[in-house]
């Protein structure tokens, strides 16, 4: 009789776990959200980098600290010595450089709507927005603000993100992804389909181009020196590619750096051979299994709907670069996320952010990165 009892126990322990467990198995199963697996997700080892600085919250003042929500890129008139950026409120600010954070001003310059990302000065000081709900954006010296492009072959923009100028007037840009919208951009990354491109902008022909298509989340771009070729990062198989824009290769795509130590987001040249690339998040544990295995990424896009997982995001940072695409530096913090873009200026280096109401700067005089 006791047996019996015991026996029964179990059984209804037994159908207790096997009951949710089939359900959840039929709902994930049903999910019309289909994860496929990602390139260059096998190993979890990421490129060496020489120098680093593992610590800079430490030492990192805040410019515009409460006044910039989202500062996402920045864009410098070294003339003027204003900071331009774009921020969530769809305000375009400018914000004065001086020795002290503290005195740096804050001003409501042009409000463009939307949610600009990435920034670029053409070569008569007009402003370049890629608006990530309004598509390619030019924004005069006198603040007026014209719609350029917003379609490619027949296809909207859902997600313009990075942007670069030559010398020419060719703007180039990338939209992040052709299916999601920047609301929805963490599902475009869990998806792991390349739905994204970079393109080209004429404004002498009105023309739009496609230079390459089906990319891993198409982020920041940045020309080189002589504008001979242009590197564009690709957030989701942390890596940045080069176009050949000149010369015997025009037209083809060469690897620039891969198996970076976080997943890129703008890229910005510093005019003394380098190029920094922002990391928004580290490649911790977390993310190499949530990128290696499809199934882990379905199930936290099903997660999300039900509860709020908890930002695991960490390490972000600014990763220095040379013109041939070798690791120099890498500034970082444990504590640090969200870093969509970097730029330097003089001895200090700026941190663009989504998710900070500042911008951060680290004076790399007094908090250079040391030998590994």
């Amino acid at each position: 009789m006791a047996s019996e009892k015991i026996t029964s126990k179990w059984a209804g322990l037994l159908l207790l776990l096997v009951g949710p467990i089939t359900i959840a198995l039929l709902l994930f199963r049903a999910e019309e959200f289909d994860p496929v697996p990602i390139p260059n997700t096998s190993s979890r080892a990421s490129l060496t980098v020489p120098a680093r600085n593992d610590r800079v919250l430490r030492s990192i003042e805040r410019v515009g600290d409460g006044l910039l929500p989202g500062p996402e890129d920045l864009a410098y008139d070294a003339e003027a010595h204003v900071l331009y950026t774009g921020c969530g409120d769809g305000w375009i600010k400018r914000v004065t450089v001086s020795d002290s954070a503290e005195s740096s001003k804050v001003e409501n310059w042009v409000h463009v709507g939307g949610r600009p990302l990435g920034l670029a000065f053409g070569p008569d000081k007009q402003l370049f927005v890629a608006n990530a709900y309004k598509g390619l954006l030019r924004i005069t010296k006198e603040g007026a603000v014209e719609v350029l492009t917003k379609e490619a072959e027949g296809v909207k923009f859902l997600l313009t993100d990075g942007v670069d100028v030559a010398g020419d007037g060719v703007i180039y840009f990338t939209d992040a992804s052709d299916k999601y919208k920047l609301h929805e951009y963490m599902l475009d990354i869990l998806e792991g389909h390349p739905n994204g491109r970079l393109m080209s902008f004429d404004p002498s022909m009105n023309q739009t181009r496609v230079l390459a298509r089906d990319l891993y989340f198409a982020n920041g771009v940045a020309l080189s020196p002589q504008h001979d070729f242009i590197v564009f990062c690709e957030t989701v198989v942390r890596r940045c590619r080069k176009y050949h824009i000149q010369g015997e290769k025009k037209g083809s795509i060469d690897n620039f750096i891969d198996n970076l130590p976080g997943f890129p987001d703008n890229i910005r040249y510093d005019g003394e051979d380098h190029f920094w690339i922002a990391l928004a998040t580290g490649r911790t544990y977390f993310w190499y299994v949530l990128m290696k295995y499809p199934f882990a990424r379905k199930a936290l896009a099903m997660l999300e709907r039900i509860v709020r997982v908890p930002n695991m995001q960490k390490y972000g940072g600014l990763l220095c670069v040379s013109l041939q695409g070798e690791a120099v530096a890498l500034y970082t913090d444990p504590a640090l996320s969200m870093v969509t873009s970097g730029l330097k200026i003089a001895n200090h280096v700026y941190y663009g952010s989504l998710g900070a109401e500042y911008i951060s700067r680290l004076d790399l005089t007094r908090h250079a990165a040391r030998s590994a």
